[in-house]
């Protein structure tokens, strides 16, 4: 029986209801060649599919089909009558979608119950690097690098943006992937560090280049402005941490995954929560918790960095904070309100480095897809792949998913694209004073597919003048850190480092706000160390060396 999650919707014809918008940070040509058809014989299914489907050119399917779709409803952006994207979509490629509508507010879980229960639509889109391994080992979704040869634009893409290595590390125990990630030209991390570089400059300080440098223009600020905490994260640490960490040589925060660190010296995973790196990061904000440098709030109060910290920077008790591309318009806007227009000056500077380097996350891959293990009985299974291929990697279709249609709601002129005067696009302040949006009144640059797979200049043509600077800076000064290597779990694998993993991880995020804050004294480190180790620390890293060594040994 079907769950009854959510409604379908199908969208045909124009200016019909559909829906698509979501959250708003990935494979070579040689590593991948060698995947084909796939185990099963797909050549009954290849109704409507292009003979000569090719790199660049529009796939358009050579009769009407539907195919089914997972989609994520933002409530900032709901689906109107108005929305005209899917019919786009449908007179370019004679492709109908049908959707599956889930609440962004917990549509990880209903996600997984679809899956689970063999109710998921074909096409499962949001599909983060990680988010696949659990349905992979339970064979719940497709090993699409079996299947590639149908994806032009993929292998095309994947070969000219030198990201064959990065697809390697989504293959599993069996040596296969089963998503297919956006990809990106270049790779910036989303979340940085934004300060008032007019205040900085006031009190003489460089922007910083160094974790050590923030704290000396922190406490410069501070000498200056007695009663700031200038320094903020507004994510419970969990942002600042995660793009700190890589200058200390370890993993934190968001990005501290399954707590492993590859060491390269011993050619081993080492637990991050428990080494020299981490603890030398924790010590570093210790310090300036001490000093009254750092607003510890921001570390502990649950929200999305959009109000209290904000609220700090206008009234300035916060200089320096935890952003993304859009918080620096949040800040700007609540600044122009308090200090006004042209008296400040809010930056987004590269990550700071440290003690391992002038060093930043890796290349990431954005959200991709995937298809439920049924998608390959479909009749029209190849002309699935291959409109899958055009939507997501194929330059028309990014351009049509971000912008709209040429010459109706936007012009393109030497690489510059234009947003017609008509036409506003209020997510990133462009024209916002036009009658018309193109994400919420057409459906247009939804996060859903919008920002999966981007050009450089793609990226940078929504994007204000600052973040294109930033983007620059971060390019030419900082080093993306390597990729961990493989080391795939299979299903029994997985259970059992999800068993083993849980208990440690609540363990170092408890006692690393401890630290920071005080509430432990850093002399109990070794006492810390010693809690992970009774949860069976050293078998849960033999779980994860053994798989690391197995996949070595059978992929060379």
């Amino acid at each position: 029986m079907k769950l009854d999650l959510a409604p379908r919707l199908s969208h045909r014809g124009r200016k019909r209801a559909t829906a698509l918008v979501a959250a708003t940070a990935l494979i070579g040509l040689a590593a991948c060649s060698s995947g084909s058809s796939g185990d099963d014989d797909t050549s009954e299914n290849d109704a409507a599919s292009m003979s000569s489907f090719a790199a660049d050119t529009t796939f358009k399917a050579t009769e009407p089909v539907t195919f089914s779709m997972l989609w994520t409803d933002w409530p900032e952006t709901p689906i109107t009558d108005t929305w005209e994207v899917f019919d786009e979509i449908e007179e370019r490629t004679n492709v109908s979608l049908d959707l599956t509508n889930i609440p962004f507010s917990d549509a990880v879980e209903k996600r997984s119950l679809l899956i689970s229960s063999g109710d998921a639509p074909d096409i499962i889109p949001l599909i983060y690097t990680g988010d696949e391994q659990q349905f992979a080992a339970s064979g719940a979704v497709l090993p699409l690098s079996d299947y590639e040869e149908h994806m032009p634009n993929f292998r095309k893409y994947v070969q000219e943006w030198d990201l064959g290595d990065m697809v390697d590390n989504l293959r599993q125990a069996d040596g296969k992937y089963y998503m297919t990630p956006g990809l990106q030209e270049v790779s910036v991390p989303t979340f940085t560090l934004l300060i008032r570089k007019d205040i900085f400059d006031e009190v003489g300080a460089p922007v910083p280049e160094t974790w050590d440098d923030l704290r000396e223009g922190l406490e410069k600020i501070k000498a200056k402005y007695p009663d700031s905490t200038p320094l903020a994260d507004g994510f419970e640490g969990a942002s600042m941490l995660n793009y700190a960490a890589h200058a200390f040589g370890t993993v934190a925060g968001w990005g501290f995954g399954n707590g492993t660190f590859y060491d390269e010296d011993s050619g081993e995973f080492i637990y991050a929560g428990a080494s020299d790196g981490y603890k030398d990061m924790v010590e570093y904000f210790h310090g300036l918790v001490e000093d009254g440098l750092l607003d510890t709030e921001s570390f502990t109060a649950a929200n999305d960095g959009s109000g209290t910290v904000t609220e700090k920077f206008a009234a300035g008790q916060v200089f320096a904070a935890s952003g993304a591309n859009g918080t620096v318009n949040d800040f700007s806007t609540a600044l122009d309100a308090t200090v006004g227009k042209g008296n400040y000056e809010v930056v987004q500077i590269a990550p700071p480095g440290g003690e391992a380097g002038q060093v930043v996350e890796p290349r990431n891959f954005w959200n991709g897809f995937m298809l439920t293990s049924e998608a390959k009985n479909h009749p029209n299974f190849i002309a699935m792949l291959q409109f899958l291929d055009w939507l997501y990697y194929s330059p028309e279709a990014r351009d049509l998913l971000r912008w709209g249609v040429e010459g109706e709601t936007y012009t393109k002129a030497d690489g510059k694209y234009t947003l017609k005067p008509e036409f506003s696009l209020d997510a990133f302040n462009i024209n916002p004073d036009a009658e018309t949006d193109i994400l919420k009144d057409l459906g247009y640059s939804n996060d859903v597919l919008a920002g999966s797979t981007e050009s450089r200049a793609l990226k940078e043509s929504y994007n204000a003048p600052q973040y294109v600077e930033y983007i620059d800076s971060v390019l030419s000064t900082r080093t993306p850190r390597d990729p961990f290597p493989p080391a795939p779990l299979d299903e029994a694998e997985l259970e059992q480092a999800s068993l083993l993993a849980t208990p440690l991880k609540d363990t170092v995020d408890t006692n690393t706000l401890r630290f920071i804050l005080g509430e432990r004294p850093l002399s109990e480190w070794d006492a810390y160390v010693g809690e992970l180790e009774s949860q069976n620390l050293q078998g849960y890293l033999d779980l994860i060396n053994g798989a690391h060594q197995r996949y070595a040994e059978d992929n060379g």
